[in-house]
């Protein structure tokens, strides 16, 4: 049986063309029934949309921003937003395939990122925000290198562009790490 590693995928920027399947993409990952296939589910604490067509766009046309589209044999599996800010760079709207997410892709894809960052920019830090009540989830991104901050700013509660808020406790956390 081959691993989920095992089959050449490919790094691209995403364009125009690939709007839809990437909001489809992220929404699978974090929203709604779909999104239980994988461990990265928001649906118990968000209900509602994780992005819209707008906000993809935006990335994909920002100077600044890059939305790094991983593919295998032709199919969009996953994406992720790389973004320049000054001596650092920016990463989210990270999503894997549910039905192939806990097999790797997700380390291999954050490597390459953190790569690229680097080549690119020449930044010496990633930095991301996570909500800070997915323990999970900031275990998992503490195993690759992330260190917690403690450093806090609010959930946009009332904007619903970022979904519908299962709880009162939401906000986002600051993880970054030094890149070699």
């Amino acid at each position: 049986m081959e691993s989920a590693t095992d089959s050449a995928l490919t790094f691209r920027d995403a364009t125009d063309t690939d709007v839809d399947a990437l909001v489809a993409l992220i929404e699978s990952a974090y929203r709604g029934d779909s999104s239980r296939a994988g461990w990265t589910t928001e649906a118990d604490i968000l209900q509602g949309q994780r992005t819209d067509p707008e906000g993809v766009l935006e990335v994909v046309k920002s100077p600044d921003s890059r939305l790094l589209t991983v593919e295998r044999e032709g199919r969009i599996i996953a994406c992720c937003q790389l973004e320049h800010r000054g001596a650092h760079a920016y990463f989210g709207m990270f999503a894997v395939s549910p039905a192939l997410q806990g097999a790797g892709l997700g380390r291999t894809i954050i490597a390459e990122a953190e790569r690229r960052a680097r080549e690119t920019w020449g930044v010496d830090e990633m930095h991301m925000t996570v909500i800070s009540v997915r323990q999970d989830l900031i275990a998992w991104y503490e195993r690759r290198g992330y260190r917690r901050t403690g450093r806090m700013t609010p959930f946009p509660y009332g904007d619903e562009r970022f979904g519908i808020p299962q709880r009162d406790d939401l906000q986002f956390e600051l993880l970054v790490k030094e890149l070699a």
